[in-house]
């Protein structure tokens, strides 16, 4: 697989042996990346812009472009047992848009998600658009990918976690969730939200209030408002009585 960016190959040297070879614009007038470059014992090949250009399949990658081993997937099981108590997942139901997988996979990082589920059909992959779009954090959080989401959520039920959904009709505000038990986060697809199957295996629904015109958010944007909620309410702020 081929990926590129700056930022994903400043996310990616910290695992070298991901990285099969990194493909330079000769020239980088990037004096910090094309030092950190020469430095790695890395494999690296020089080219000019049309080769690489066509090598990242894109003109936005910011003169470096890395081709990496294809990216680890881990089994439910495997997430359960690595996750950190208690436990938080995030489910995809349909998303498509890479960009919103990549921008969920990066929000997933920086708020300690324990991992993600995606679904094999009608949704998107790893992607190099995904990969790029997560700054690295396809690399850093722990991804499964499943043939039938309804069923592995009956499952993580039997597991002990909540299934947590998002809809408008039926549902609670965000900030009444419960959150301090195992929890797995439904994010539905852009256009038709969650699918029924799925919703079945909802132990609860939550909404983001909208207070002006627009009545949705972006799934990548509302995903990260539900992450955070959960960082809130599982890491409140201590505050002493001097403050």
């Amino acid at each position: 697989m081929i990926v590129y960016g700056k930022n994903l190959y400043s996310t990616l040297q910290n695992d070298p042996d991901s990285i099969e070879k990194v493909y330079v614009l000769q020239g980088l007038k990037d004096a910090k990346l094309l030092k950190s470059i020469q430095k790695s014992n890395l494999k690296v090949e020089y080219c000019n812009r049309a080769k690489l250009d066509k090598i990242a399949n894109s003109t936005h990658h910011n003169g470096v472009a890395v081709k990496v081993s294809e990216i680890e997937t881990y089994s439910i099981e495997e997430l359960v047992r690595r996750a950190k108590k208690p436990g938080l997942l995030v489910a995809l139901d349909g998303v498509q848009d890479p960009h919103n997988v990549g921008a969920i996979l990066r929000t997933c990082d920086c708020t300690g998600v324990d991992g993600v589920i995606l679904t094999k059909h009608n949704s998107c992959g790893l992607t190099p658009t995904v990969v790029k779009a997560s700054t690295g954090a396809a690399y850093t959080v722990p991804v499964s990918i499943v043939t039938n989401l309804s069923q592995t959520l009956r499952n993580l039920k039997q597991e002990g976690y909540w299934v947590v959904g998002t809809d408008m009709k039926d549902a609670r505000e965000y900030r009444e969730g419960m959150y301090d038990s195992p929890t797995v986060l439904v994010i539905g697809s852009e256009g038709q939200g969650i699918s029924n199957l799925v919703k079945k295996q909802c132990d609860y629904m939550v909404y983001l209030p909208m207070v002006g015109s627009i009545t949705s958010l972006n799934a990548s944007v509302a995903a990260a408002v539900l992450m955070y909620e959960v960082y809130n309410q599982r890491n409140p702020i201590k505050w002493s009585c001097n403050e």
